[in-house]
């Protein structure tokens, strides 16, 4: 399936979910308050999600929802196999064979909503209560287990694990890597409880992935009551959307690389994903800063300065038309950059992804490193 020579690897390819997943799914005792769609979606490619008693983001309403419709429009043809398989797993192995993509790691749409609301024991039933978050997150596994079945060398699933029960979220990996297959756990940027991904409530969990070998991502989402990335520009997706994914991810590497997460975990994987890369050089460069000229040493006692780990324990992903990452490449080398196409989203490129990619400013090693090598080391194949 190579790329004009090249094998290829998707680092953050994302699936359709149907819309009854977690009705179909959930244990018996959580299915009267599943989440689910419960109005007919207004577009093949998007939805939203609800759950009795919760305040969650549905894109009817929003004043940036017409102009994004318009703009799918015009992709539509690109999509319809998929469309009239109701993106199963065979539609998502055709879209690896459209776009030259032997292997691919699956990634949720309506599953980077579903988690995003903080744990009732902080706002009540507006929230989540940590065993129903925990049961949302093994539907959502066991439908992935079953979505990947056409073929399971080609497609691999990451797990869901709900933070706002670290127990639970531990027990979850472990299944989800010995049990399943997956090779790695995502979770959203946004914080539960308060707690930022250095909090030592966290460490059973790195410690569980480090042991099995295995990466967290942190994937930025949909609008949601968590953490607001997109900094209050909900009327306009253009605005909204150029800090959402890259704040997010952004903040957790801040968190990872200087709270001394991996100093206490220096085998512990990282993948920052949707984010873009170029903006590493300069926030790095400034996080250094900060720890060694500022305040930092004399909060945090790191064993190295926040960009040497970021460069031994942390990837972000490139962007098909990402031109700015030849500064990346300048400063960091390029061992940590990791491909991905955002299948089947809006931003996707599809299906010309790595046909884009291959034209950016990049060594013919970086451009092999990127599309296969550094996502195979990230998810320890």
């Amino acid at each position: 399936m190579a790329y004009k020579g090249l094998k290829v690897m998707d680092s953050d390819m994302h699936v359709n979910e149907p819309k009854d997943l977690w009705t179909r799914y959930i244990e018996a005792e959580y299915r009267d308050m599943a989440p689910a769609s419960r109005t007919k979606s207004p577009h093949p490619r998007v939805g939203g999600i609800e759950m009795p008693g919760k305040e969650m983001m549905k894109p009817v309403g929003l004043k940036w929802f017409p102009g994004l419709i318009k703009h799918m429009e015009a992709q539509m043809p690109n999509y319809q196999f998929a469309i009239e398989r109701r993106w199963d797993g065979v539609s998502q192995l055709q879209a690896m064979d459209r776009e030259g993509i032997d292997v691919a790691f699956m990634y949720p749409t309506l599953g980077l909503a579903v988690l995003g609301l903080d744990s009732a024991e902080m706002v009540g039933e507006r929230g989540l209560e940590p065993a129903f978050a925990s049961a949302i997150a093994r539907a959502y596994n066991n439908w992935m287990y079953d979505f990947c079945a056409p073929d399971r060398q080609r497609m691999i699933g990451i797990a869901m694990v709900a933070p706002h029960d670290v127990s639970a979220a531990v027990a979850e990996t472990r299944r989800c890597v010995k049990e399943l297959g997956f090779k790695g756990i995502f979770l959203l940027p946004g914080l539960i409880k308060g707690r930022p991904w250095h909090h030592p409530d966290y460490d059973p969990l790195w410690a569980e992935c480090e042991r099995l070998d295995v990466p967290v991502g942190f994937h930025g989402g949909v609008p949601d009551q968590l953490t607001d990335f997109g900094l209050g520009l909900n009327e306009s997706l253009m605005m909204r959307h150029t800090f959402s994914h890259c704040l997010g991810p952004m903040s957790a590497g801040v968190s990872m690389c200087s709270g001394g997460v991996f100093d206490r975990f220096p085998k512990l994987r990282v993948g920052l994903l949707e984010a873009n890369c170029s903006w590493a050089p300069w926030l790095l460069g400034r996080l250094d800063d900060h720890y060694e000229d500022y305040i930092g040493k004399y909060e945090f006692k790191l064993s190295r300065k926040p960009s040497e780990f970021f460069k031994s324990n942390c990837y972000v992903s490139v962007e098909p038309e990402e031109h700015p990452v030849r500064n990346y490449v300048e400063w960091f080398g390029d061992d940590n950059v990791v491909f991905s196409t955002d299948y089947p989203h809006p931003d996707s490129r599809f299906p010309h992804s790595v046909e884009l990619f291959m034209k950016l400013p990049l060594t013919d090693t970086a451009k092999r490193k990127f599309l296969w090598d550094n996502c195979a080391r990230l998810y320890g194949l």
